[in-house]
């Protein structure tokens, strides 16, 4: 009977640890979230906000690439042929930061270079903004995120510690795991989504910084074309 009663124990312990891992298996990656607690909201928030200016950025930084050389050229030979106006309405067709600089310098054809150049930097700011416009907040959340997550490693600490308190010592793995959940979810999410804002911050801001030189390479092209003689002058010189 002893031998039988302990086969029947066993059989029942493994039965048991078997059902506990076809829970803890089952458990979807919404429950698993929810575990982190009150902690994961903001850090939901943050991961929303995160893929919101990615999209966004990666969208405005690849409608504003456009072939500088070609636009030069085509502003050149219409300049050469008196077609100022013509100009004008070329850049405006393409409406990409190049050609709103360079439609600045052009409606300032005729004054002192000192002047097209200045018109020129200032249009040229204005687009940098633009191009640099919401970076701040993904570099902000990449430095946040994780911060966050610590937090909630601290307060998940604090719940476990508190647990062992009021059960005066006796406690078991069990009763502390809420805690534990709270703790290392935090702070996974947090370094997740920090990883993340960090890595599409450095991504897109080396898009950003190739894409403000070849701007100020076309502006400082546009200017020695504006300071070449004509073939005319050159003659009569």
């Amino acid at each position: 009977m002893n031998t039988i009663s302990l086969l029947l124990l066993q059989t029942a312990e493994e039965d048991t640890l078997a059902q506990m891992l076809d829970d803890e298996s089952s458990m979807s990656l919404i429950d698993i979230i929810a575990q982190g607690g009150i902690i994961m909201i903001p850090l939901f928030i943050l991961s929303v906000l995160a893929i919101y200016v990615i999209a966004e950025r990666w969208r405005t930084l690849n409608n504003s690439q456009m072939d500088n050389e070609t636009l030069l050229n085509n502003i050149e030979a219409m300049l050469k042929s008196g077609s100022q106006q013509k100009a004008v309405d070329y850049c405006d067709r393409y409406e990409k930061p190049m050609g709103r600089i360079l439609k600045a310098g052009i409606k300032r054809l005729g004054r002192p270079i000192r002047e097209i150049e200045e018109s020129i930097r200032n249009a040229g700011k204005k687009e940098m903004y633009h191009l640099e416009n919401r970076m701040d907040w993904l570099a902000t959340i990449a430095g946040v995120a994780p911060l966050i997550g610590f937090t909630g490693t601290v307060t998940g600490m604090i719940r476990a510690f508190m647990d062992i308190q009021s059960l005066q010592g006796n406690v078991n793995p069990s009763v502390l795991a809420g805690g534990i959940w709270e703790a290392l979810i935090t702070t996974a999410a947090g370094l997740i989504v920090g990883i993340i804002a960090y890595g599409f911050y450095n991504f897109l801001l080396g898009k950003i910084n190739r894409m403000i030189f070849e701007l100020e390479n076309a502006s400082a092209d546009f200017l020695d074309l504006l300071q070449t003689p004509s073939p005319k002058k050159r003659n009569e010189g």
